[in-house]
């Protein structure tokens, strides 16, 4: 797993305050679209190794993702 991928989940990791702060926050540190960078993210979330780095995170988004592909 790469620097890129640990920041990625750092970023989920955290709360936001408000709109928009999370995609400044994905512009400013990663230099990246937000578009991109929930592309990334969802591959990571296939990713044994991002599992391995961050179980808490990456399971709670795997569940929300789930949720969300069952709604459909």
């Amino acid at each position: 797993m790469g620097e890129r991928d640990r920041a990625v989940l750092a970023l989920e990791r955290r709360s936001w305050p408000g709109p928009g702060a999370k995609e400044r926050a994905i512009r400013e540190r990663l230099g990246i679209s937000p578009t991109r960078y929930y592309q990334l993210l969802n591959a990571l979330l296939d990713d044994p190794a991002a599992l391995a780095h961050d179980p808490v995170t990456v399971n709670r988004l795997r569940r929300r993702r789930d949720a969300r592909r069952a709604r459909r």
